[in-house]
């Protein structure tokens, strides 16, 4: 296996990242500077490092749903009480495979598969997430047609984006958003611009894979139908 693939699939960094790794002549094998052409035979032992300190062998790779509750953080802070690192298992070690706000709830994909993560965060790639949301005072068909179109805000035009309501005639404060983009905050920002505050969002589906039933604060192994579809969504990109 390349030093570089060897390097990501240890999650230390993505293959770009590892390549400024080897080049910075901050990574060693057998205590000597690598090279690009390195190559790791996984069938022998050898001491891999990077800034002098090693790194951990490859893992098998882990993929599960968490349905993330409103209050939880998702970065992963040792020192925040809030923090979703609290939440995870020790063993295997897993992160988020892109974020909800510490405000918003629903499907996360935990795992510790380096390239997977890139390539469904990546927002080149057009990866579809889908979220309910319930705003603060009924919607209008211009608002619809207005985040639909795209929402300018800061420096940022968002992506033509679906979105539908959800709303009953004597409760319309409902409506369901596809996004191919996930900037931070992204569906607060667009509805403020429009005069609307989110009061509840929830992510309910990442590509093919689905919330459904799985009930908030815990966590199932994604299926090989899932997983099938992650991978070729990857594939794709």
């Amino acid at each position: 296996m390349r030093l570089s693939h060897y390097l990501a699939v240890c999650d230390v960094a993505s293959r770009r990242q590892a390549a400024r790794l080897i080049d910075s002549g901050r990574v060693s094998i057998n205590h000597q500077i690598s090279k690009h052409t390195d190559r790791i035979n996984l069938a022998e032992t050898v001491t891999v490092l990077v800034d002098g300190k090693p790194i951990l062998p490859v893992q098998d790779k882990q993929y599960w749903l968490y349905h993330k509750p409103v209050g939880i953080d998702c970065r992963l802070l040792a020192d925040d009480p809030c923090s979703l690192l609290h939440v995870l298992p020790e063993s295997p070690r897993l992160y988020p495979a892109g974020r909800l706000d510490k405000d918003s709830r629903g499907l996360l994909l935990l795992t510790n598969d380096g390239q997977l993560t890139q390539a469904l965060m990546h927002s080149d790639y057009y990866h579809p997430k889908t979220y309910v949301v319930q705003v603060n005072k009924p919607i209008s068909a211009d608002f619809l047609l207005m985040m639909a179109q795209g929402v300018h805000y800061g420096d940022v035009h968002t992506r033509p984006c679906d979105i539908r309501s959800l709303s009953l005639a004597m409760d319309e404060d409902k409506f369901e958003i596809i996004l191919t983009q996930g900037l931070n905050r992204q569906i607060r920002r667009m509805c403020q611009v429009l005069g609307y505050k989110v009061i509840d969002l929830l992510r309910t589906q990442l590509m093919d894979v689905c919330l459904d039933d799985l009930a908030e604060k815990t966590m199932r192994p994604v299926t090989a139908a899932e997983l099938l579809s992650l991978n070729m969504s990857e594939q794709d990109s």
